[in-house]
């Protein structure tokens, strides 16, 4: 059996990120589960998981990985840590044209690197196999409560990145004490929504339709989670169209703003395409009528479909405040501001739990295509450039982005 070697690459990026793609127990395992698969480890001393964790689950420690066959990081590697010929796996950051990664992306063409990109990594119905949306959900659904407490003066959580890892975090939240009127509105059903609902569910806040939140009162917190037909509407007034909708967005207009006067706290967990509607405008946040004092934007769309995202925010200074009257940026305990929370790498805060989960679903959906079968083309689709320094033909699409014409 021919003898395969995965490398974990030590982590370039500023800020540094301390996730991993694989804990050592998961890098152990893979060598129980494949005994022709060594897993070499790259040293760094900013990983949550010590290189000496490594060690005692009997891996090896190289600073050279040009032996491995296929490298492993997260977010995107350093065009000096590229090994030219080799199998990278990571985020790249260049499927939607980013411009800051396209000297990223022209390095790895120009070394024919065969990237495979985690965020294409998808099933045969085209559903994502893995990726970190579900601790965003939770971390910043968290961030949400620690917000509201700080706007409001009721109560302080410890900041979800001074917690050792997650059970921490959630021992937090019995210091959080909502006002009985509280009401809450998520959006997003994918990793994210269902990451904060998670948190939600840990609290004393009750589950409540779209209609029974716009309709009556509570003397409990509560919450609702709206899908997309709930906040957009055709503009021709025919009946919404979820497949329609998706395909065709700009056929829709939102109709959030009715939540508004009902809404303390906003969690947008969406996915949103340039091309779809706006969901909450500057106008709508001049409203008299106006109630929302938080919106924990965690799918964080700058100059996007929430107006009050006016820019991404830092995880040690992860809140600022938006004048809804001026639309400028203000100190968040200013009256009248609403805070923002809008920091966008959230699953940084707890690298531990989110290294995990993230590990667990490679190990799960992802090694096996690679490392023996992979009958629904899972890697082949998700490989963005070949060993001859092209892109792969689903990624063609790229090509004027490379050559600096788009």
């Amino acid at each position: 059996m021919e003898k395969i070697k995965i490398g974990i690459i030590r982590e370039g990026k500023v800020p540094p990120d301390h996730r991993v793609p694989l804990t050592p127990k998961q890098c152990k395992s893979i060598q129980v589960l494949y005994p022709n698969v060594e897993v070499v480890v790259q040293p760094s001393p900013i990983r949550a998981f010590k290189d000496d964790e490594y060690t005692s689950e009997g891996l090896r420690l190289s600073d050279d990985l040009g032996e491995c066959d296929v490298i492993l990081g997260v977010k995107e590697v350093k065009i000096h840590d590229l090994i030219p010929g080799k199998k990278f796996m990571f985020f790249s950051h260049t499927i939607k044209k980013q411009p800051y990664n396209r000297d990223l992306l022209n390095a790895i063409l120009d070394k024919k690197i065969e990237l495979i990109d985690y965020e294409v990594i998808k099933d045969k119905h085209n559903k994502r196999l893995i990726g970190f949306g579900r601790y965003a959900g939770i971390v910043g659904c968290y961030n949400a409560f620690l917000t509201f407490g700080l706007k409001h003066e009721l109560f302080e959580l410890k900041p979800a990145h001074q917690c050792a890892d997650r059970k921490e975090m959630e021992a937090e939240l019995a210091k959080v004490v909502l006002p009985p009127t509280t009401k809450i509105v998520l959006t997003g059903y994918g990793r994210v929504g269902h990451g904060a609902v998670e948190i939600i569910d840990l609290l004393p806040i009750k589950e409540v339709t779209p209609e029974e939140f716009l309709q009556k009162k509570f003397n409990t917190s509560v919450y609702t989670h709206l899908e997309a037909e709930d906040y957009f509407k055709r503009k021709d007034g025919k009946p919404f169209d979820k497949s329609e909708f998706y395909t065709k967005p700009e056929l829709y207009n939102s109709n959030f703003g009715r939540f508004l006067p009902e809404t303390d706290i906003y969690i947008p967990c969406h996915y949103w395409s340039s091309k779809s509607p706006f969901i909450v405008t500057a106008e709508d946040l001049k409203s008299p009528k106006l109630r929302l004092s938080v919106v924990a934007d965690i799918s964080c769309d700058i100059a996007g479909p929430i107006a009050s995202t006016l820019r991404p925010s830092i995880i040690s200074d992860p809140i600022y405040g938006f004048d809804p009257q001026t639309g400028e940026e203000v100190d968040f305990k200013t009256t009248g501001a609403i805070a923002v929370m809008a920091v966008d790498n959230l699953p940084c805060e707890l690298p531990l739990d989110a290294s995990e989960d993230f590990g667990n679903e490679l190990l799960r959906h992802v090694l096996p295509a690679l490392l023996k079968d992979d009958p629904d083309a899972i890697i082949e689709r998700a490989t963005e450039t070949s060993k001859e320094g092209k892109l792969m033909p689903l990624y063609s699409y790229l090509q004027p982005f490379a050559d600096g014409l788009e």
